[in-house]
């Protein structure tokens, strides 16, 4: 009975000691358990950095404070186009002298045939023509066949557009201002930095009905999208 009992004991000891001799399969798989969990988790990583989607850059808006359209448009008031060349709008400076050139010839043109009817009114209405040598003896002979009621209205009317000359240039003076101001104040309070893109993609047009056949119900095309 005693030996049975040392032997046993005995047996146990050994396979203990043998046991803690040989670590290399529990730590062995310690090690492959710790490299499935960096695995997967790194796994799980660029998954979840795959699915993120991109931050989009914000459009940033950049106020000129350098550029006041007060200045603009006392300049504009000065001197037509000059507003506009502060705001760097140079192209519209001959479309303003261009209209107030048309508007001064108009204005030369009815202010000197007024000049010549308000005389041949004159001659008219008092009944004293004109000796030769006096002014407008060459033009009064010239209208000599028009009733004195032409004459009059003809005075008046070049009279009504003359003054519709004047009227026009200093209404146009103060739009030339207005526009000066207004693109002042768009550059002022509205300058975009270079956050600009442009993309072409092929695409299909749906044509109308009535170009419709059986064969071609779409076009090819290109679509052009601006990001401001």
């Amino acid at each position: 009975m005693y030996r049975y009992l040392l032997f046993t004991c005995l047996l146990t000891i050994v396979t203990l000691t043998t046991s803690a001799q040989n670590p290399g399969t529990t730590s062995k798989k310690i090690t492959e358990s710790n490299i499935d969990t960096l695995t997967a988790s790194k796994a799980d990583t660029d998954f979840v950095s795959f699915k993120r989607k991109k931050v989009q850059k914000v459009k940033v808006y950049h106020t000129d404070t350098t550029h006041s359209p007060h200045k603009a448009v006392i300049y504009s008031l000065i001197i037509p186009g000059w507003g506009q060349v502060y705001n760097h709008r140079i192209w519209k400076v001959p479309v303003i002298y261009g209209v107030l050139a048309s508007l001064g010839v108009a204005f030369v043109y009815n202010a000197n045939n007024y000049k010549l009817f308000l005389a041949l009114s004159k001659y008219h209405y008092y009944d004293n023509p004109p000796k030769p040598g006096m002014p407008y003896y060459k033009e009064y002979n010239l209208y000599i066949h028009d009733s004195p009621q032409q004459i009059y209205d003809a005075k008046d009317g070049l009279r009504r557009d003359r003054d519709l000359c004047i009227l026009g240039a200093l209404l146009f003076w103060g739009v030339n201002a207005i526009d000066a101001y207004i693109d002042a104040k768009f550059i002022h309070s509205y300058t975009l930095d270079n956050n600009f893109s442009m993309h072409i993609t092929p695409s299909l047009i749906n044509q109308s009905l009535y170009a419709q056949s059986a064969l071609k119900s779409y076009v090819p095309g290109l679509k052009l999208t601006l990001a401001l």
